[in-house]
């Protein structure tokens, strides 16, 4: 028998509030439905990505890995790489990080406001499935993901907070406190709907219908709570591993990273969240790898000097090393019969194509995992480039939601097909 989900009985109820999590429907840690859950992780590089040493020479499935993508070569068939596309009128040099996962437009301009970002969008709808809806994450400084409303969701830099915050129990006191104050929150939202119920009657069109805006985001919140307070009843998952220790040096690049990739995949083995986001800022210092002596954003800035692409080469490669330990661990997690990476659209890349000039065109993309048709290079127009925001429709749509449009594009990524 199907196990049932919260959304399913949503809609047959009709009513709208949040129904009780009940056993049947609970998220259990290395689960065992016959039909596997799909999810999401984006990765953002901030400074960049040497395009010669990412973007293949030939488009197709026979084309010959350059020195990046040979990093990840057992993944080969798993992943897709993506050249020649980019977010239309998205400029501003590091500024576009910004607009990373929103492709919203023009975010160096004074007045930009920001767009929800492609994880909160999936969130909205299927977030509530599991005890956090969606995980933002960095290695320092801003994150990727952004409201509806074009408010950043504050990212965790702290490896060991993101562990606290997934397995950790709080004292029974402190769990009584949150519920207390989470039931608190529901009799408070009870007696302003009532209150805005009677103003209602009194209202005309045009503010009725802002009254009615505003009993949606009532609603909406109240399911939050809801949610939140079944949640707070139920154990966190036992993962048998000892917490881990945050790496204080920050010009350990390398290690950082790996902290947080274990986070991201410890996450995901347990179903903690489907939507994860984690942007590699980057730094201005001289990182701890060896045959590195120069900043890495200097390096990033190389004005094709070759000395300093040299280096930058030995640092990026390392980054790409640590994506590929990633990969691993998703692939030799088993759940339903497949594997994690099966089931996981794993996104990397930068929003800068060319970080030396500061250029957001040709933006390096790879796509592993989730359950397209990859082993090949899907080669658009460098001068002309392909809106890269249809391929967030393609990952959308695989997660199951009906949508054919995002920020400014229509329709799903040619050449990229579902297995």
């Amino acid at each position: 028998m199907t196990t049932p989900s919260r959304r399913t009985f949503l809609r047959a109820s009709g009513v709208a509030v949040g129904l009780p999590f009940l056993d049947a429907m609970q998220p259990q840690a290395f689960a065992t439905e016959t039909s596997p859950h799909r999810r999401m992780v984006a990765v953002n590089v901030g400074l960049g990505l040497h395009a010669p040493n990412i973007i293949p020479a030939t488009a197709g499935r026979n084309y010959e890995l350059p020195p990046y993508l040979k990093t990840v070569e057992t993944f080969r068939d798993q992943f897709t790489f993506i050249s020649g596309a980019s977010h239309p009128d998205v400029g501003g040099g590091h500024q576009s990080g910004k607009a990373f996962l929103t492709a919203a437009k023009h975010p160096n301009s004074a007045g930009f406001k920001n767009s929800i970002s492609l994880d909160q969008f999936a969130a909205e709808q299927l977030g509530a499935e599991t005890r956090f809806s969606s995980l933002a994450l960095t290695i320092s400084g801003p994150g990727l993901s952004w409201s509806r409303s074009g408010v950043e969701i504050p990212a965790e830099v702290r490896p060991s907070q993101v562990f606290q915050q997934l397995f950790l129990e709080g004292k029974p006191s402190a769990k009584a406190k949150q519920i207390q104050r989470l039931e608190d929150g529901q009799s408070v939202l009870d007696v302003v709907l009532g209150k805005a119920g009677r103003m209602q009657k009194r209202l005309g069109g045009r503010d009725r219908d802002k009254i009615n805006q505003y009993f949606t985001a009532v609603r909406e919140a109240e399911k939050r709570l809801v949610k939140a307070q079944a949640w707070e009843q139920r154990p966190r998952p036992n993962v048998g591993v000892d917490p881990p220790q945050d790496e204080l040096d920050r010009k350990k690049m390398i290690e950082r990273i790996d902290l947080m990739y274990d986070m991201m995949h410890l996450a995901i083995e347990t179903d903690s969240t489907r939507f994860i986001t984690f942007y590699d800022t980057g730094m201005n210092a001289v990182p701890v790898i060896q045959g590195v002596d120069t900043d890495y954003h200097m390096l990033s800035h190389h004005a094709k000097d070759p000395t300093k692409i040299a280096q930058l080469t030995i640092v990026e490669t390392e980054v790409v090393n640590a994506l590929a330990r990633f990969l691993g661990k998703l692939a030799s997690s088993q759940e339903a019969g497949s594997s994690l990476l099966d089931n996981t659209m794993v996104l990397f890349g930068s929003n800068l194509g060319n970080a030396s000039s500061h250029d957001t065109k040709n933006m390096p993309i790879m796509l592993a995992g989730g359950g397209f048709q990859h082993g090949q290079h899907l080669a658009f127009d460098q001068a002309n480039n392909y809106p890269l925001p249809k391929l967030f429709v393609s990952m959308l749509q695989r997660l199951g939601l009906e949508t054919d449009s995002f920020a400014s594009s229509t329709g799903t990524m040619d050449g990229l097909e579902m297995i």
